[in-house]
């Protein structure tokens, strides 16, 4: 390779040519043919194309002729025809079209796309290589995964796009599901069917059902645009028994309650037969044809009988490939359904509409990214929505005219980012409670109500003792800003760690009635063990100065043996100390997961579990807790994780990963206009501490 010719990515950065030229150029100029060359512009710039091919394809057109080994284009549009047409043995043809299982909203990166060398599955005249899978006989470790699949699919009501809501109408109905597609769509016509398929199947599923309401599903594309639908929605709207469905809702949930569907070539008549309902086409989809649809046409000659095992296992798990949006890499089915599961879960497990009080421009975006799936409108008290729910931070009050409306509050979680919130670093998790807040021990919360009722399997308590080992193993904390070593002192006395938090804090005016500073924290200590040795750790944003110290806090060393002025890292802490003593520090939590004796002077969210040794009682937490149900309650079940560079929510272990990977590089700053700011409210508020 030519020293001359700069990297890549290099010049990708820079915007001086495409990378599909340079690659082009990197291959001729190696004298080897390029391994993937596309007739589409837009398939040669596609990320999970590249990553699911293992290399990025060139441009091919009549101007710029390559030979590669394989001629990528696009189902049966244009560039996917000008593949069928190259007429070269040496160069094998291979089709793309997107997955059954794409993603949660049509703009967001693709999880799944099948390639076919041989056609492609909504052209039933083809040879598509999802035709030849079908049938295949399946092991018997092939037959469970699918029926994996299939319990996991319709758990979770999956379909090719999920981020349309559930239905807002009542489904307690009897009904059979008509399903419109868009007018002119490739699988219509492809798939042996025209306009006229329309009007058969609905007149079908009215004379089949004369008993039933027949609701008829119009395509989201077809609900502004008159052009793309079958149906004239006033002349549907007044037969008696027709109800039109024009709303984007999810169509699982109407799946789930039909009793039939009825389809030309939608995914829809597959993701049915999922759900084991009954199926009738008008077209021939790939799903027909195999002795599990009712088909108004006759199958075509090259398809058979199969099993529902067979056709799942086909079309979810042997015909597409998968790429994991966050990790950027290939993945298995049962991840990408994982995954846009939970992105489901997470956007429609909120209001729909939310009107945020309170939050400052810096919080606006993450708290939009969190609260993503409702329609949140940052506003003031005085111009607050009446109908939507209210978000607001931490302990706020209720606003103004707020008081008949659902109150959400949020508040940063317990695996929060690798730098300071009192930095302006924006978090990686944040919970959402609509009961009360964590911290406030004065009334239930979420987490409380969590932890109190909810009851783990076999599964769920291996998942979280396997991330109580890997927050130990990768030692991961809350800030993450851990870097100094320290040694235990050479001393036969106990060695306790008293943890000093701020003193203006919420959860300290809420969760510690008894003792609220951290010089009486210090002194009870004391009292309480003479002889011990006692270190001292204030709290990270009072040691870089975006917080003021404590009142008297001063004096901490003439009470205390040892006060740490270093981020000290957590497995050099936590193991060389015998008990951890806080009011209400997340840091108790933390010594918990690492099997540290935890004594706790007031009430913070892992109190009252029989976990640690409690100074306060509370009459609401009066059952016992294993460490991995408070993991489990505390670290999956009530926070959320959300990837900023995915635009996705993730799992609290990829979040765990996450975290490790940048602590690493150290605890990430503020900017230098963040860091004036900063300045400038610190000096704010020592003057204002000053004329008290």
């Amino acid at each position: 390779m030519p020293r001359f010719l700069p990297d890549a990515r290099m010049i990708s950065r820079l915007r001086l040519v495409p990378l599909w030229l340079v690659e082009l150029t990197r291959a001729s100029l190696s004298g080897r043919r390029p391994a993937f060359a596309a007739t589409s512009l837009e398939l040669t710039r596609n990320v999970a194309v590249t990553l699911l091919l293992g290399a990025r394809p060139v441009f091919w057109s009549r101007l710029i002729r390559t030979e590669p080994e394989t001629l990528v284009g696009w189902g049966r549009r244009f560039s996917g025809r000008r593949v069928a047409a190259v007429e070269n043995s040496a160069v094998q043809p291979l089709i793309l079209e997107d997955g059954f299982l794409r993603s949660t909203q049509r703009r967001d990166f693709p999880v799944s796309f099948v390639f076919d060398d041989h056609g492609i599955y909504y052209d039933a005249s083809s040879d598509s290589r999802l035709f030849r899978l079908i049938p295949s006989t399946l092991s018997d470790v092939e037959t469970g995964r699918a029926r994996a699949i299939i319990a996991r699919w319709t758990a979770l009501g999956l379909s090719k796009y999920n981020d349309a809501p559930a239905p807002d109408f009542p489904l307690d109905t009897d009904f059979v599901l008509v399903i419109d597609q868009v007018r002119g769509d490739l699988s219509i016509r492809y798939g042996a069917a025209d306009e006229a398929s329309f009007d058969k199947m609905l007149e079908t599923a009215l004379c089949d059902n004369p008993d039933s309401t027949v609701f008829v599903k119009i395509h989201p594309d077809g609900q502004s645009d008159p052009r793309k639908r079958h149906f004239s929605i006033d002349k549907l709207s007044r037969h008696p028994r027709i109800r039109v469905i024009e709303q984007n809702c999810h169509v699982p949930t109407l799946i789930k309650a039909s009793r039939k569907v009825y389809t030309v070539t939608s995914q829809v008549g597959f993701e049915a037969l999922i759900h084991g309902k009954s199926v009738h086409t008008f077209g021939t989809p790939f799903y027909a044809g195999w002795g599990l649809t009712e088909d108004a046409l006759p199958p075509s000659d090259h398809r058979g009988s199969a099993t529902l095992e067979q056709l799942v296992h086909a079309a979810l798990l042997a015909y597409p490939r998968y790429v994991d949006p966050v990790a950027m890499q290939p993945c298995d089915a049962e991840h990408a359904i994982a995954h846009i599961g939970l992105q489901r879960h997470m956007r429609h497990g909120l209001p729909k509409r939310i009107a945020a009080v309170g939050f400052s421009r810096w919080k606006r975006p993450f708290i939009k990214a969190f609260l993503q799936g409702s329609d949140v409108t940052f506003t003031k008290p005085m111009q607050l929505d009446n109908g939507a729910a209210v978000v607001v931070w931490g302990s706020a009050p209720v606003p103004q005219g707020a008081e008949d409306a659902k109150i959400l509050r949020v508040e940063d979680g317990f695996l929060r980012s690798s730098g300071l919130g009192a930095d302006l670093v924006r978090p990686l998790s944040l919970v959402v409670d609509d009961l009360g807040i964590y911290y406030d021990a004065t009334r239930p919360s979420r987490l409380e109500q969590i932890l109190g009722t909810q009851v783990l399997d076999a599964d769920q308590r291996a998942r979280a003792a396997a991330l109580r080992k890997k927050l130990i193993r990768l030692d991961v904390t809350k800030y993450n800003l851990g870097a100094a070593t320290w040694d235990r002192p050479a001393t036969d006395k106990p060695v306790l760690l008293v943890v000093g938090q701020v003193e203006t804090d919420a959860s300290i005016r809420l969760g510690s009635p008894d003792v609220t500073t951290n010089i009486a924290l210090l002194e009870r200590v004391r009292q309480a063990n003479r002889d011990a040795y006692i270190v001292y750790k204030p709290h990270p944003d009072v040691i870089a100065g975006l917080r003021q110290r404590g009142m008297g806090e001063d004096a901490s060393l003439k009470i205390a043996d040892e006060v740490l002025t270093a981020p000290v890292l957590v497995s050099r802490l936590f193991s060389q100390v015998d008990a951890v003593h806080t009011m209400t520090s997340l840091m108790g939590f933390e010594a918990l997961i690492r099997g540290v004796d935890v004594v706790c002077h007031g009430l913070p969210f892992y109190a009252g579990w029989g976990l640690t040794e409690d100074r306060l009682p509370c009459a609401r937490r009066a059952r016992q807790l294993s460490i991995d149900e408070l993991v489990y309650g505390a670290l999956i079940s009530y926070p959320r994780y959300f990837h900023y560079e995915g635009n996705c929510f993730v799992e609290p272990e990829t979040a765990v990963d996450h975290l490790a990977i940048w602590s690493k590089n150290g605890p990430t700053t503020r900017k230098w206009h963040r860091k004036l700011l900063r300045v400038g409210i610190t000096a704010w508020l020592k003057l204002k501490g000053s004329k008290r």
